[in-house]
């Protein structure tokens, strides 16, 4: 078991989050410089804007913007598009000189501005087929919409959502395939029975919560929901484990405050936990305590940049971070009249950046 004294300090190369919101307008001026103080080089954004990112030229001016926000130069910004009819095979050989390296899928009202949502992925053949010619990756919101007829819900609509895994993963060999934010240990198994074209993404969050955090508790509430004990022990394992197919994507999603804290009678609070602004700090804390701190150099960057083909230059910045008596999570990050409130806000870290 490797844990850490008080005093340690660990080494990472550019670390790399492949799973973030930074939505758009006033709160995106206040959220993208968080990526940067959590401790992370490389964000690779998610795509479900209002509208939905579904063009080149979309995805080029938001990048823009995060740049503009993000108040360094040093932060390397990785665009997706939104899965749907608007995207053509034929536009994809031109997606990458854009800096557009993935595709998000999102079934239709599963999360956050999922309206505009995929209900089935067969008339995406061709683009599919043009995706693994060109390198592009496809992101997978791994759940299937509630239905209560088949006793589908919440808790249990990840694993209903499994055999499309299998299913794409066989018929498209070649096409690089990322499970976002796998909360159970029937995903986990799944993806170790694919093949090499198919990695998974952890989160921070879902290390740490089970459903009885979440439950009547909004600041712990996202989507995907944390599951049960013995699912929130498959992903301490499969990070512990050193599988490279496992990899840390924070889905990191800012609400604000007043959404999350908030719910009416015919409406319920908003889905998401927010981790960029502690995030290193944050994973050191979490791998420590269940004793994989020696995989936090592969969890935060080595096996995502090496799936995503996106290695670390020879001269890239390394991040120091080092074992700590406790660190007070700040209560909230405020701007321009929003504020967001951070997961563990008020706690302590035993982990912070050190060195950069």
């Amino acid at each position: 078991m490797s844990t850490a004294n008080y005093g340690d300090i660990i080494e990472v190369t550019a670390p790399a989050d492949f799973h973030v919101h930074l939505r758009d307008g006033e709160l995106s001026r206040l959220v993208t410089p968080h990526v940067y103080k959590g401790g992370f080089y490389l964000a690779y954004v998610m795509p479900n804007l209002v509208p939905p990112i579904t063009t080149t030229e979309m995805a080029t001016e938001y990048k823009k913007r995060l740049k503009d926000y993000s108040g360094t130069s040093k932060v390397e910004f990785l665009m997706t598009l939104y899965l749907s009819d608007a995207l053509h095979p034929n536009d994809v050989k031109n997606w990458k000189a854009a800096g557009i390296v993935g595709v998000k899928s999102y079934p239709r009202g599963v999360t956050t501005n999922s309206e505009e949502g995929i209900e089935s992925y067969d008339k995406y053949d061709e683009l599919f087929k043009a995706m693994e010619v060109h390198g592009i990756v496809l992101n997978l919101h791994g759940e299937i919409p509630s239905d209560h007829s088949k006793n589908i819900c919440v808790l249990n609509a990840e694993e209903r959502f499994l055999p499309v895994l299998a299913n794409l993963a066989n018929k498209y060999p070649k096409l690089r395939i990322v499970l976002e934010h796998a909360t159970t240990a029937a995903a986990i198994n799944a993806v170790k029975a694919c093949g090499d074209n198919v990695a998974c993404t952890i989160t921070a969050h879902h290390l740490s919560l089970t459903v009885d955090d979440w439950a009547g508790q909004s600041f712990h509430f996202c989507k995907p929901v944390a599951k049960f004990p013995d699912d929130r022990r498959a992903l301490q394992e499969a990070v512990k484990s050193g599988n490279k197919k496992f990899f840390l994507g924070s889905d990191s999603a800012p609400h604000p405050s007043l959404s999350k804290s908030t719910a009416t009678a015919t409406s319920g609070c908003a889905a998401g936990v927010y981790t960029s602004p502690i995030l290193l700090p944050l994973v050191a804390h979490l791998l420590d305590s269940f004793g994989a701190i020696d995989r936090l150099a592969d969890f935060t960057s080595n096996f995502g940049r090496r799936f995503y083909q996106i290695p670390a230059d020879s001269d890239a910045p390394k991040v120091f971070v080092e074992k700590v008596q406790g660190v007070s999570v700040k209560a909230e990050y405020s701007s321009e009249g929003k504020t967001v409130v951070p997961f563990w806000a008020n706690r302590q870290i035993e982990w912070q950046i050190r060195l950069r």
